[in-house]
């Protein structure tokens, strides 16, 4: 096969392959499968059942038309994500059952991992998520009074002392916050499955030619 036929094959295939637009990433960024994120008929029903939905910059609705008319560099600067609280109530009331709430969380690891988290009005929530995951690697479940100084003494310091005198004390009254962590069992365990989980992650990213 000469060089010249081996070149208009490559030319060939490159033109056949689909470009991997940003509608495109998100849909194989996802993990479990398609999120059906192309079936969105725009009713609005999502941000109407969004507890969050007055302090997103954009509803879920406008998030996946700004995805599909390709405008990546405003969804990810965009607070929509990062006020997402994952109650999944969206999704349930979806009448083309999309996958809302997995969608949101592969908008912030994409932020997060591209730099447009440090630019959005939501900046600072990367580090509650941070703060969040370490808890549940070292302990296997949240420790709200650890998360909650560590966030406070970074971002909001003097937010300290009326948060510890209101809601703090509140819910030590009624048990519902502990002073000290406590571990689960066969935390061992859970650690294994973050562990596997994370590498396949990073092998996922490296197959479709991402960052490790």
């Amino acid at each position: 096969m000469s060089a010249t036929t081996i070149s208009q094959e490559t030319a060939f295939t490159a033109a056949t392959i689909p470009k991997r637009n940003f509608m495109r990433e998100i849909v194989e960024d996802t993990p479990g499968g398609d999120p059906r994120l192309e079936m969105c008929i725009q009713c609005g029903t999502c941000g109407g059942s969004c507890p969050s939905g007055p302090d997103m910059e954009y509803s879920p609705r406008r998030i996946f038309a700004m995805i599909e008319a390709d405008m990546r560099e405003e969804v990810l600067r965009s607070n929509t994500f990062w006020y997402c609280v994952s109650c999944y109530y969206c999704y349930v009331r979806c009448p083309q059952e999309v996958h809302i709430t997995d969608i949101m969380y592969t908008l912030k690891r994409k932020a997060i991992r591209e730099g447009y988290s440090q630019q959005s009005s939501a900046s600072d929530a990367p580090d509650f998520s941070e703060f969040f995951v370490d808890a549940v690697k070292k302990y296997g479940r949240s420790f709200e009074l650890g998360l909650a100084t560590r966030y406070h003494l970074r971002h909001h310091p003097l937010d300290m002392v009326k948060m510890a005198t209101g809601m703090g004390l509140g819910m030590l009254r009624k048990g519902r916050m502990d002073l000290t962590p406590r571990r689960i069992k066969n935390l061992d365990q859970l650690q294994a499955i973050l562990a596997k989980a994370e590498e396949i992650a990073r092998q996922e990213r490296v197959d479709i030619g991402g960052m490790a």
